[in-house]
C-alpha cells in the first residue's frame, strides 16, 4: 500500500469512528446490526471524550487523508497478565484497502501504543474460525497467539 498514515482519533472524528464500527458490525452479522447509529456515535462521542488512557482509537488514512480503517483498543488490568494490558475491541479495514497493509500498519500501532504504556500484553477477540478463516490467519501473521475463545453474557 502506498502512503498510510495511522493517527490518534479525537472527538472531531466520532462520525468517522462510529461508521466503520458499524460496518464491522454489520459484516460480523450478516447485517443484523440492530443497534440505532445515533446510540453507536453518542458512545464513541463519549468515549473519545475521556481522558484516552484506558480507551484509545487508531484511523488508518490514506496520503489525501481519506479513512481507511479504525482499531480501538482498551487497557484492562489482572494479576496473569501482571498488571495492565490492552485488548483490541474493534479492528476493520474497508474491503478495497484489505490485503494492502493498513490492517499491518493499525496493528503496529497498536502494539506500539501499548509498549509506550508498559503492557505486557495486547490481546483481541477473534471471530469465529470457521465463519472468517482470514481473520484469524491475520492475526497470527502478525504475531498473535491462541488463547481460547472468549464468551459473553448480555446484561441489558
Amino acid at each position: 500500500m502506498g502512503d498510510v498514515r495511522v493517527r490518534k482519533a479525537g472527538l472531531a472524528d466520532a462520525g468517522t469512528v462510529t461508521g466503520f464500527v458499524a460496518a464491522l458490525l454489520s459484516e460480523l452479522s450478516a447485517g443484523q446490526n440492530d443497534t440505532p447509529r445515533a446510540v453507536m456515535l453518542a458512545v464513541a462521542e463519549s468515549l473519545l471524550s475521556g481522558d484516552g488512557q484506558s480507551y484509545t482509537v487508531f484511523l488508518a488514512e490514506d496520503g489525501a487523508g481519506r479513512p481507511l480503517g479504525v482499531a480501538t483498543l482498551s487497557e484492562g488490568v489482572c494479576i496473569s497478565t501482571l498488571g495492565r494490558f490492552g485488548t483490541i475491541r474493534e479492528l476493520y479495514v474497508i474491503p478495497e484497502s484489505r490485503s494492502a497493509g493498513v490492517g499491518r500498519v493499525l496493528i503496529r500501532a497498536v502494539l506500539d501504543h501499548g509498549r509506550r504504556h508498559r503492557w505486557s500484553r495486547v490481546e483481541v477477540g477473534a471471530p469465529s474460525a470457521g465463519d472468517w478463516p482470514d481473520s484469524l490467519r491475520f492475526y497470527k501473521r502478525e504475531g498473535f497467539t491462541e488463547i481460547g475463545p472468549r464468551l459473553k453474557f448480555r446484561l441489558a
